[in-house]
């Protein structure tokens, strides 16, 4: 299984300056500026940019890129959010350009499973027809065989817990790290959440990915149990393991 919750990317840390909290809480298709990024949320004319950026926006990360077929990545990790809860998606803009986005879940049990989603994607796109897929799939065939042996733990089934029900993605274009369109993403989705009186937020990321857990821990998440490997996933050559996070 592949990890799931927030594909990790990159960011720096930035002074932000938000405007309009209140607002954006009562209504969140107003849009907030936070210094030069405007975040709004999701609407169905954003789909051909929002699907552009999913495709680029996690270039230099741990798990940018699965195994190159973008619309069967989309299948598991973008198109379930849109179809559940579109108020729970938002976007930053910058000079009119998407340069970010969010997806997020309040109820993580009314999301079809990972592995739901993942039959779904191989069906559809037909990716056993295609070389680079199975050779993603045989490295993480190899890698659970690896594990076993090992007696090593492995990532299995989604994350479920009824203190931490929503989690989220995040992913922020390269050009926009460090600018303060993350943060200003995740005070959208804080908004939502408490709008919705959620108990408490889980995301899932990489130990490897050292920056995005340094940006998650400012946001006041903390790690959570296990650290098991991610089959099939190399970072600069080698193996990747999962970090869950939680927030109250």
């Amino acid at each position: 299984m592949i990890t799931s919750g927030s594909p990790p990317f990159s960011t720096g840390s930035s002074s932000t300056s938000h405007a309009g909290d209140s607002q954006r809480v009562r209504d969140h298709t107003e849009g907030v500026l936070v210094t030069d990024t405007l975040v709004r949320s999701y609407d169905l004319s954003d789909r051909e940019r929002l699907n552009a950026l999913f495709t680029r926006a996690g270039a230099d990360s741990p798990s940018g890129e699965l195994w190159g077929h973008p619309a069967s990545e989309r299948t598991i990790y973008l198109d379930p959010y849109l179809r559940l809860d579109p108020r729970s998606v938002f976007l930053a803009e910058v000079g009119g350009e998407l340069v970010g986005y969010l997806t997020g879940c309040l109820d993580s049990s009314e999301l079809p499973s990972e592995d739901e989603r993942m039959k779904r994607a191989i069906t559809e796109h037909r990716l056993m027809r295609r070389p680079r897929v199975i050779g993603f799939f045989a490295r993480a065939a190899f890698d659970l065989a690896w594990t076993r042996l090992r007696r090593q733990e492995v990532v299995s089934g989604d994350f479920a817990d009824p203190d931490w029900p929503a989690h989220l993605h995040i992913n922020v274009a390269p050009e926009a790290r460090g600018t303060g369109a993350a943060e200003a993403l995740m005070a959208a989705w804080f908004d939502r959440l408490s709008e919705a009186g959620s108990p408490g937020c889980h995301l899932q990321t990489l130990v490897e990915n050292a920056r995005a857990v340094r940006f998650f821990e400012r946001m006041g998440f903390r790690p959570h149990g296990t650290t098991p490997l991610v089959p099939g996933i190399r970072y600069q050559g080698a193996r990747v393991h999962q970090l869950t996070m939680v927030r109250p």
